[in-house]
């Protein structure tokens, strides 16, 4: 089923006109008819169900809300520093979104190739923001992931998290498998967690020395070396194994 998001839009009227972009989508795109089901959600982060009543405008009316949770019990923070190409951060967000990120945070670190100045950073974060909406419409989250750009590691430091992780190859080299499995088992339902991710070329000594100097634990992922843009992907699916398969 259908889901949209109106997150401006608090819950409690019986009856919504939706905005103008879901509308178009629903009506020309889905061929929605009177009577049509979808989900909408709301500016309290629940999905309801819904009827059309009228095309145009396209207006519903709201049934009850939906039982079912689809979030991560912790809420994930992806930072990474930034990749060469365009395509990489849209990967990362897609996806990322589709697997439960909460917050996807893009940085310059050391060995960042590709550099954002004010300009470019805001008309791509904006085409980045509405590829996050896409895919938690198609994932049927309910939060759109927040996207941001900051301008170095020490920014990136400064976000507040109950857990920060950093993937450092040089522990999966060395064959370290314990760190991660064991910071994610301690994890509880509504913590924040932060992983950090290096570009191509990984992170240097000083910034790992730099994160580990204020308390980020480096973790392994696995015994293969992983490319910028899947490591990210790697980690969701470990918290969601950890958090969701495990523990029920």
């Amino acid at each position: 089923m259908q889901r949209y998001f109106m997150l401006d839009q608090p819950a409690g009227p019986a009856s919504l006109t939706l905005p103008k972009e879901a509308a178009h989508h629903l009506v020309t795109v889905m061929r929605a008819r009177v009577g049509s089901q979808l989900e909408l959600v709301l500016a309290d982060h629940r999905a309801y169900q819904a009827t059309v009543t009228s095309l145009e405008p396209a207006t519903v009316t709201l049934g009850p809300a939906l039982s079912s949770d689809p979030e991560l019990p912790v809420a994930v923070t992806l930072a990474c520093g930034l990749p060469k190409t365009k395509e990489k951060p849209e990967l990362i967000v897609q996806k990322g979104t589709e697997l439960g990120a909460r917050r996807i945070v893009f940085f310059e670190s050391q060995r960042s190739v590709s550099h954002w100045d004010s300009k470019k950073a805001a008309k791509k974060l904006a085409r980045l923001e509405k590829i996050a909406a896409g895919a938690a419409e198609q994932s049927h989250r309910t939060w759109i992931p927040e996207v941001a750009y900051l301008p170095n590691l020490a920014a990136v430091l400064e976000e507040a998290a109950d857990c920060r992780l950093v993937a450092w190859e040089e522990s999966a080299k060395q064959g370290e498998v314990a760190a991660l499995a064991a910071r994610l088992g301690q994890l509880s339902a509504g913590d924040r967690l932060m992983a950090i991710f290096g570009p191509e070329g990984g992170l240097t000594e000083a910034e790992v020395a730099q994160m580990t100097a204020a308390g980020v634990t480096p973790v392994g992922l696995g015994p293969r070396i992983l490319r910028t843009e899947t490591a990210p992907l790697y980690l969701l699916a470990a918290v969601s194994y950890q958090l969701e398969l495990l523990r029920g």
